[in-house]
């Protein structure tokens, strides 16, 4: 996206995007031996555990026939792995593979700058929860997205 805001559509640049794997299994089996054989042994599993929870998620949005978009600005100080929308506001998506902080996700719903931005949520490895800014969900409670959005408002 050139900027997190509305329309979608008109924000999307052709030029900045992801590239995912329609099935999750698929990006793991393009991996070389050694990398799958780790993930089998759940040996150094934090080297591709960020890589293969963003992707879990983009299989399960693209399957609620959401589209997928991202931002990330042009200094690389923001970036945001998806972007969905409700009837009146964009909403930042952050998947989390540790229980880190969430910097970007907190920036774009303060910031008065990103004036479509209401609230985000965090998709992460926590229970469900509602911090004041983002709701925080379970990686498999990604498939009902859709519907708490729409339900939202």
């Amino acid at each position: 996206m050139a900027q997190p805001e509305l329309p979608l559509k008109g924000n999307y640049s052709p030029d900045n995007y992801k590239i995912y794997f329609k099935d999750t299994g698929l990006l793991i089996g393009s991996l070389d031996e050694e990398a799958q054989e780790d993930i089998r042994l759940n040996k150094n599993f934090n080297t591709y555990k960020g890589a293969i929870y963003e992707n879990v998620v983009a299989e399960m949005l693209d399957k609620q026939n959401l589209p997928l978009y991202f931002y990330k600005n042009e200094k690389g100080t923001i970036e945001i792995d998806f972007l969905l929308r409700d009837k009146q506001s964009l909403i930042p998506i952050e998947v989390k593979a540790t229980d880190g902080a969430t910097p970007s996700l907190n920036k774009l719903i303060k910031d008065n700058q990103y004036k479509d931005i209401q609230y985000g949520i965090k998709l992460g490895y926590k229970n469900i929860g509602f911090n004041g800014l983002f709701y925080t969900f379970p990686y498999f409670l990604t498939f009902l997205l859709k519907k708490f959005v729409a339900n939202k408002n």
